[in-house]
């Protein structure tokens, strides 16, 4: 399923407009994208945790020269299902 896809589903179950229903989407995808951008996380209780995860530097190797380098430390962001999600999926 793709965003557009997404919205669809979203305009029939939620009786809304295209336009409305994406907008919706895109404020939502917004407020998780916010708050994890400032350190915090999102709990969607029954679906999932969205969390920043941090990542140690490393050393790595470039495929292509077989070279070794640096790999700096970065933030990700990670998402962990919640049993009600879990449940659904292994039916």
């Amino acid at each position: 399923m793709n965003k557009n896809e997404l919205i669809d589903a979203i305009a029939a179950d939620a009786d809304l407009s295209k336009a409305s229903a994406g907008r919706a989407l895109d404020a939502a995808i917004g407020a998780i994208t916010g708050a994890l951008a400032k350190g915090g996380s999102v709990s969607l209780v029954g679906f999932g945790t969205f969390a920043v995860k941090a990542r140690a530097a490393r050393q790595g190797r470039n495929p292509r020269t077989g070279e070794t380098i640096q790999i700096s430390a970065s933030n990700t962001p990670g998402f962990k299902a919640g049993k009600a999600l879990k449940d659904a999926v292994n039916k």
